[in-house]
């Protein structure tokens, strides 16, 4: 906050002195004049004479009372019956978080100032960091309408964006992996990096996955420079594997011009013309940037990780990506856009593939018994084949035997010829015989 303390008297003396070492003519002059001097100087307004002690940052926010659109996209109210975040720490990495707005108070930690290397996080001269927070973890407050994703969340500021650098995200490397590496040895279950840097250096990558060895989920902005005049650099650590890369996207839901786009882009989420909170209280109005859409992904990501405190940071990153709404894929859009609802509820196989066993022939150890069992199964075999043959035999014959009246079933022999007893008289070969 900005502030200033009064310089209460410009004593006789201090000015006696300075008079005292001008060149001689002066000093008769200006003591002539002392009177008037001294008129002068008490009648002054008292911030005339204030000696500034504070710094001149962002001004408070406006009023706003109504539901944003991105609230009404991802439908926050169907999530809460299953869980607000309870439990889960979000490390916040930009310029700090303002602790004293009255939707994030009780709700924001000390923190950590990777751009000095110690101190707290818990204030907000730009205001960046209190809008992402927001989108993350405002809580309901009467008559407004804006609440965060997961209001039971805690936040952990890590400041990695100087005070000074109005107009611009610029973060160095080096403190930026500082703040990541902090975060991830302080509780952070889930990191966003709000911010990003536009060149792969070795400490960001360490710090990541050393986080990500820790089972941290990181979500990171990959940042405002896609349109055609910035020429669309990587950024990191979006590009990083392992990493969810957050573009964002407008009202109509196409890509907002200032987010980069490329493979690096995992999902996306509402990043333009939002309605978020602004430091020294009140909201910020008509803001756009890729910072706040991963905001909205790393709440997602708090929800999924209270609801399913088992997952790994593996499977809640996949777990954003496949139940996002439906869009055009690709380089420009991801997957899709977040979707808190289905990425907390919907039932998906979390479990890694666990390849078969190998197919062995089971050896069995011939025994007496085995050896009696097999000769009684070839004896009852033989018996009941013999039996099966004997009752179709039956079947067969005693119809037979009944049609028959049980009488034998040989055939009729031929008529009975008598034969002479005594031969007849001899008669010539081609006479006719006597007809008998």
């Amino acid at each position: 906050m900005s502030g200033t303390r009064r310089a209460p008297t410009v004593g006789v003396s201090v000015l006696h002195d300075a008079v005292r070492a001008l060149p001689a003519p002066l000093p008769t002059l200006l003591l002539a004049s002392l009177p008037a001097l001294l008129l002068v100087l008490l009648v002054l307004p008292a911030r005339a004479l204030a000696v500034p002690t504070g710094r001149d940052c962002t001004e408070p926010g406006q009023d706003f009372r109504g539901v944003p659109w991105a609230q009404q996209l991802l439908a926050p109210d169907h999530v809460w019956p299953f869980t607000r975040g309870s439990g889960v720490t979000v490390a916040v990495l930009s310029s700090g978080v303002d602790a004293n707005h009255p939707q994030l108070a009780g709700h924001v930690a000390a923190g950590f100032d990777a751009v000095a290397s110690g101190g707290t996080a818990n204030s907000d001269c730009l205001g960046l960091g209190t809008q992402v927070a927001g989108v993350i973890a405002a809580r309901r407050v009467d008559d407004v309408g804006f609440a965060g994703l997961a209001p039971n969340v805690t936040i952990l500021p890590v400041r990695v964006i100087a005070d000074q650098h109005f107009g611009s995200t610029e973060v160095d490397p080096t403190v930026l992996a500082r703040g990541i590496a902090w975060a991830a040895a302080s509780g952070a279950r889930v990191i966003d990096v709000a911010v990003a840097v536009y060149v792969d250096n070795t400490a960001v990558r360490a710090a990541v996955a050393d986080a990500l060895a820790r089972g941290v989920t990181v979500v990171a902005a990959v940042g405002d420079r896609g349109d055609a005049n910035d020429r669309n650099p990587i950024p990191y650590p979006a590009a990083y594997p392992g990493v969810v890369g957050v573009g964002a996207i407008d009202q109509q839901g196409n890509r907002w011009a200032g987010s980069a786009h490329g493979d690096y882009v995992d999902l996306v989420a509402p990043g333009a013309e939002m309605v978020t909170l602004q430091r020294a209280g009140g909201m910020a109005v008509n803001v756009s940037g890729t910072g706040i859409a991963s905001g909205q992904v790393a709440a997602t990501a708090a929800l999924v990780r209270a609801r399913r405190p088992d997952l790994k940071s593996g499977q809640i990153a996949r777990r954003l990506a496949v139940t996002t709404i439906p869009t055009a894929i690709g380089p420009d859009l991801g997957q899709g856009i977040v979707n808190p609802y289905a990425a907390v509820n919907d039932t998906l196989v979390d479990a890694s593939p666990v390849p078969l066993p190998a197919l062995t022939r089971p050896h069995h150890e011939r025994t007496p018994t085995w050896a009696r069992a097999r000769e009684t199964a070839v004896v009852g075999t033989a018996g009941a084949a013999i039996m099966v043959i004997a009752v179709l035999a039956l079947a067969v014959a005693l119809p037979r035997g009944r049609r028959r009246s049980w009488r034998s079933g040989l055939a009729v022999p031929p008529p009975h010829r008598p034969q002479p007893r005594e031969p007849g008289p001899p008669v010539m070969l081609f006479d006719e015989q006597p007809q008998r």
